[in-house]
């Protein structure tokens, strides 16, 4: 019997519109160590990716503005932010602006209890990748901020 979902993927997928699929297929391989798990290519155009970062699939196409697919450098900027989980998010970082990410945030120790930094890819979407090395209570975790917050006031 077909199951609801395909065995692999979690219930959220997410689906990004580039410039240039094929390019952006590639830095990902580089930049995350993406694993390409199908293409279907559409004329000069690639019309659906999947791809396989850690644990989780990300799907993309190139863009087809007939259709109002357009990726964040033509809309003016990302309309959402991407999230890895990593086991050392500064050397992840380091390998992403080496295959052509660049930094928006370096990596340093967040109130959250995770290591972060926030990149921009070459495409214009925005990733943050993190390694989490501190289990933080929601009520440290808002005292944190509040303390954060006080600061940069």
């Amino acid at each position: 019997m077909t199951q609801w979902k395909e065995d692999g993927f979690h219930s959220v997928t997410p689906y990004l519109i580039v410039d240039d699929a094929a390019a952006a297929i590639e830095f990902y391989k580089n930049a995350f160590g993406a694993e390409e798990v199908m293409r279907m290519p559409m004329g000069d155009k690639i019309g659906h990716a999947d791809l396989l970062i850690g644990d989780s699939h990300v799907m993309l196409a190139d863009e087809f503005p007939d259709m109002d697919k357009l990726g964040p450098n033509k809309r003016g900027g990302a309309t959402c932010s991407l999230m890895i989980y990593v086991e050392d998010s500064d050397a992840a970082f380091a390998k992403a602006v080496n295959a052509g990410a660049t930094s928006v945030r370096p990596v340093e120790d967040q109130f959250y209890g995770d290591r972060s930094g926030w990149l921009k890819d070459p495409f214009g979407h925005e990733w943050t990748l993190s390694t989490h090395i501190e289990d933080v209570s929601p009520d440290e975790m808002n005292k944190r901020m509040a303390e954060m917050m006080a600061e940069e006031a």
